[in-house]
């Protein structure tokens, strides 16, 4: 179950309460679900009981109560706990990361790709600076993935402006993969830096930690074969960020292409390659141990990060390469 069909169930909760007469609520149009903060504990948490609990003129406890009632029956939820004021905290079935990783590799770098803007045609105005081209053909590789079309054009009805903060600088010295993305990565309003750091090989440059966990991933896939085994999904005990990172990456392109921010998945690429990077050293075996079933599902839960990666690199002009 992704973060999104999570949210759907937390609210189709929320209605069964209120239709049986339980909550007297107007049913709110999202429920935000994420990764448990501190005392919290399962997959995910949600705030929806504090949210309701004025409207419903009940403590926060008695609202998540009664919420739980109906989420420990829903498809894919394992188990329900209550933590703090009423936070809901939300055990899946293992099954959901097999899941989400089968249609990681199944569509390969095109995962997340969609026909949500099918027939539409971006029409935008980009001045004659390195920053907005760039951000423009980025732009246009986004709303591509959506089925849709960029028109650059000088003027019209229904254009709009794509004017990023310029660059201070020329940051061809940088190469093209840093020059892209010390352009794209910072908010449209900010202003990009352009120097050396986008070249230090070291973690604290995002784009290297980008590139750097995609290289790991494929070194796991060799080093893997020539133990003698393969990716094969399967139920995997891992934190969710990492899951929750790659089930939110088809949100995150259409947000991208719609709002025209490949910032959006510039950012979205470093929050995936943070949650990659502390799990990759648990898939291959160690000393004597023989490669298992939990070795095929990690090995396969990596594959699926690197392919998030990869495909994300490459709608932003980036390579991913294999070494690094």
């Amino acid at each position: 179950m992704t973060p999104v069909e999570l949210s759907r169930t937390v609210l189709h909760a929320v209605r069964r309460a209120v239709d049986e007469g339980e909550l007297s609520v107007a049913v709110p149009e999202r429920a935000v679900v994420a990764a448990p903060g501190p005392g919290g504990c399962g997959d995910y948490a949600t705030g929806i009981a504090l949210q309701l609990a004025r409207p419903a003129k009940r403590p926060s406890r008695q609202v998540a109560e009664v919420l739980r009632g109906h989420l420990v029956r829903a498809d894919g939820v394992a188990a329900v706990e209550i933590t703090g004021p009423g936070f809901l905290n939300i055990s899946l079935d293992g099954g959901g990361t097999a899941d989400l990783v089968r249609r990681v590799l199944r569509d390969g770098p095109r995962y997340g790709h969609s026909g949500a803007l099918a027939g539409q045609t971006v029409r935008v105005r980009v001045p004659d600076e390195i920053r907005a081209r760039v951000v423009a053909d980025a732009l246009g590789r986004l709303v591509a993935s959506q089925g849709g079309r960029l028109d650059v054009v000088p003027e019209g009805d229904g254009v709009a402006d794509l004017r990023p903060v310029p660059a201070p600088g020329d940051p061809a010295s940088l190469g093209p993969d840093a020059a892209r993305w010390a352009l794209l990565h910072p908010a449209p309003h900010d202003r990009p830096r352009i120097g050396a750091e986008h070249l230090v090989q070291r973690e604290s440059n995002p784009l290297f930690r980008v590139r750097y966990a995609h290289a790991r991933t494929r070194a796991l896939h060799r080093n893997a074969a020539d133990l003698g085994f393969g990716p094969e999904p399967g139920d995997v005990t891992v934190a969710p960020a990492l899951p929750g990172a790659l089930a939110d990456h088809p949100r995150v392109l259409g947000a991208a292409a719609t709002h025209r921010a490949p910032d959006r998945l510039a950012r979205h690429l470093v929050v995936v390659a943070d949650a990659a990077l502390p799990f990759l050293p648990t898939v291959l075996p160690r000393g004597a141990e023989k490669p298992s079933a939990a070795h095929r599902a990690r090995l396969a839960l990596a594959t699926a990060a690197g392919t998030v990666l990869a495909g994300g690199l490459s709608l932003l002009g980036i390579d991913a390469p294999d070494h690094l």
